[in-house]
């Protein structure tokens, strides 16, 4: 099985991490390898790339690819997700590093192999776990979970206006019996949504299944509470790159490198900041950076790619 990822926002990527030769990057969602090959190939015998990864076949086929490389520079690719990125660091005896690189994506790999239940336009078992060894999946999700709960779920995470008719048509349709597969919770996503609101837009069942997969792995929580590790993380003039695929997730990063940028939380009304609370960072670019149409023509799944760069003082 091959792993396919065509990886997004590559080249500028590498440009704004402003890759040293004898420095430390991670790669906080390393994949197929694609962003962390062409860091690899630009560092020397004194650098070190750092891989992280919750799907086990991405480790394996990243540390493949890099090994394939040929390079002196020592690599390390652990099994873990990247709210785990200090602990790992630090096991590895590695204090601060000169950057880090998370692309927020679901692979390609992920979407197009159909044992994953990532797809709506496969037919699988309902899984989309990120981690197969977690005990969450979209089954319990859709089939355990209260209306209510599936109701906020989609509606907060999916932004789907008809939320409300899609859980209530979960829950009649699990009623009666289990829902198991992808292609049966399609279905049901197809009764919910009113015909003429299906016409128009993207698939029906996308906001839907966007939602339960970001249930499914805690993403927007983990996203939250890992940027600031991350900037702690940084050595001074070192750099954080994210790449985001949806709107929660670059407010997410938006909100937080501001947060980094401009702490203070004294009232506007105040003459002069008295919390003392100093900036750790600046931010790169102020308009996050989309792919160009020349890259949109060859790999439609950027077109919704936002990278978002702060740089450590």
């Amino acid at each position: 099985m091959e792993f396919k990822h065509k990886s997004v926002l590559l080249d500028e990527c590498i440009e704004y991490l402003n890759i040293r030769p004898d420095g430390i990057y991670v790669d906080g969602t390393i994949g197929g390898a694609g962003h962390s090959s062409e860091i690899y190939k630009r560092l020397g015998p004194e650098g070190m790339l750092i891989g992280l990864d919750q799907d086990t076949f991405a480790v394996e086929t990243s540390t493949k690819r890099l090994e394939q490389i040929g390079s002196e520079t020592k690599f390390k690719v652990v099994n873990t997700n990247f709210k785990n990125i200090t602990e790992t660091c630090r096991q590895l005896g590695i204090d601060q590093v000169d950057g880090i690189l998370l692309d927020l994506g679901v692979s390609s790999h992920q979407l197009d192999e159909a044992s994953r239940g990532f797809s709506y336009q496969q037919d699988a078992p309902l899984d989309m776990r990120m981690d197969s060894s977690s005990e969450l999946s979209a089954y319990e999700v859709v089939n355990l979970y209260k209306e209510q709960d599936i109701y906020r779920i989609i509606r907060d995470y999916g932004e789907e206006k008809w939320a409300s008719r899609i859980a209530k048509f979960i829950v009649e349709a699990r009623n009666k019996q289990p829902v198991k597969t992808t292609y049966e919770l399609v279905d049901i996503i197809k009764r919910a949504v009113p015909s003429a609101a299906r016409r128009d837009g993207p698939h029906p069942a996308k906001r839907t299944f966007q939602a339960i997969r970001i249930e499914v792995n805690d993403e927007l929580n983990i996203l939250n509470n890992t940027v600031g590790e991350c900037v702690t993380l940084l050595k001074r003039g070192g750099r954080l790159c994210i790449i985001t695929f949806h709107s929660l997730e670059d407010r997410i990063v938006k909100v937080r490198f501001n947060k980094e940028v401009n702490p203070c939380t004294c009232p506007s009304t105040f003459p002069a900041c008295v919390c003392g609370k100093t900036p750790r960072a600046v931010l790169v670019n102020k308009k996050p950076v989309i792919s160009a149409e020349s890259e949109l023509e060859e790999n439609p799944r950027a077109r919704s790619a936002k990278l978002r760069v702060l740089e450590k003082i």
